[in-house]
């Protein structure tokens, strides 16, 4: 007869009464219970190691495991994760690999899995795909691009609204300023922008979105930061409305500055700006970056080689062109016509050339913005 399923212990108990008795052989009583002489030696030997224990059913898994990650390493695992809880294994993994290059580390993976069953790991939604972008960056070195923007404000335990400005190097994902502010307004946004540009250089271009300060509703989406930078010759590459994915890899950023540096926020505005600075400094010189290979972007990032000049030049253009100063209000004045064309422009110089009998190009520095008539008076865009 096979092994009952419902008392299998009993089974085995009875087999190993019997053959103890002597008055059956092994193999009389392994044809009886429906078993194989090797099953019942091994629950006859089980039984004088251990007795009636013995005959309990034992795990399968091996009594060692050489890979198996050590005690010590784990506890440095779990202390790395719980002081940085939204790090995942690879970054954490490099991290410590940095600083305690004697340990053996086990793969992502296994640290993962220490990880979630420590109840440490968050699920992630994942999106199906991610949208490719309409105009792709193109940052193949430090200080080719920077981006900028207003992260979403919050509130202060004061009860004021706090608006981070960031700033960031496209290539290295060098953080270059986390600046808190009341608000939005131009005197902050370049205030912050001189002191890296003093510090740092300039970029060749700066990416942002069309939100205050950077752009406005007026001509080309001109603002007087804007307008500021393209004297400094530093290209403006706004991302289109709607798509910040076109500047995904400073949102990823805010992600992060979200999650470890605002929640919750600070009991005021200069204990919040201590918070950014040690978010900062951390981001740059400790936190690896899968983008970068498990490297720091303070190990990728140095400063530009053009420096911030020490007096702001003015627009060149050719000599068959007509320049025009902006006034306060914003107008020029060209043929008995005084036309509108935006406060950013205000105090500056424009270059208009006659492209054909009556209609006009107008252009600031290097840059197109709109075509004047002078038969009707009419300026566009």
């Amino acid at each position: 007869m096979p092994w009952k399923e419902t008392a299998p212990m009993q089974e085995r108990a009875k087999l190993v009464a019997l053959y103890l008795d002597g008055r059956f052989t092994m193999t009389e009583l392994c044809q009886h219970f429906g078993v194989s002489r090797r099953t019942g030696y091994k629950w006859a030997a089980r039984f004088e190691e251990a007795g009636p224990e013995g005959l309990k059913d034992q795990s399968r898994a091996p009594h060692r495991c050489p890979h198996r990650t050590g005690e010590q390493t784990q506890e440095l695992l779990l202390a790395a994760k719980r002081a940085r809880p939204s790090w995942g294994p690879k970054k954490l993994l490099a991290y410590l690999r940095a600083r305690h290059p004697d340990v053996a580390l086990p793969a992502p993976s296994t640290a993962g899995a220490l990880f979630a069953r420590q109840g440490l790991t968050k699920r992630k939604r994942r999106r199906g795909w991610p949208h490719p972008g309409a105009t792709p960056l193109q940052a193949e070195e430090p200080n080719r691009v920077w981006c900028a923007d207003f992260k979403g404000q919050f509130k202060t335990g004061d009860g004021l609204y706090c608006f981070p400005l960031t700033v960031s190097d496209a290539c290295s994902r060098y953080l270059l300023a986390v600046d808190a502010y009341l608000s939005t307004q131009t005197s902050g946004a370049r205030a912050t922008f001189e002191r890296l540009f003093r510090e740092c250089g300039l970029p060749a271009a700066m990416r942002t979105d069309n939100g205050a300060p950077f752009a406005t509703t007026g001509l080309r989406g001109l603002s007087r930061l804007s307008v500021w930078w393209m004297r400094l010759g530093i290209a403006h590459q706004r991302i289109e409305p709607g798509k910040p994915q076109q500047n995904g890899r400073h949102e990823r950023m805010h992600k992060t500055l979200k999650e470890e540096a605002t929640k919750p926020g600070q009991k005021d505005r200069a204990a919040q700006q201590e918070r950014f600075d040690a978010f900062r400094a951390e981001f740059n010189g400790e936190r690896p970056h899968e983008a970068l290979g498990q490297r720091t972007p303070a190990s990728l990032y140095a400063p530009s080689p053009r420096p911030f000049p020490a007096r702001l030049p003015e627009p060149e253009y050719p000599s068959h062109f007509v320049v025009r100063l902006v006034s306060g209000a914003g107008t020029f004045r060209l043929k008995g016509w005084q036309k509108h064309i935006g406060e950013a422009l205000a105090g500056e110089y424009i270059g208009l050339e006659e492209m054909d009998e009556g209609l006009w190009g107008i252009y600031f520095c290097d840059t197109a913005l709109a075509r004047f008539d002078e038969k009707d008076g009419t300026v566009r865009g």
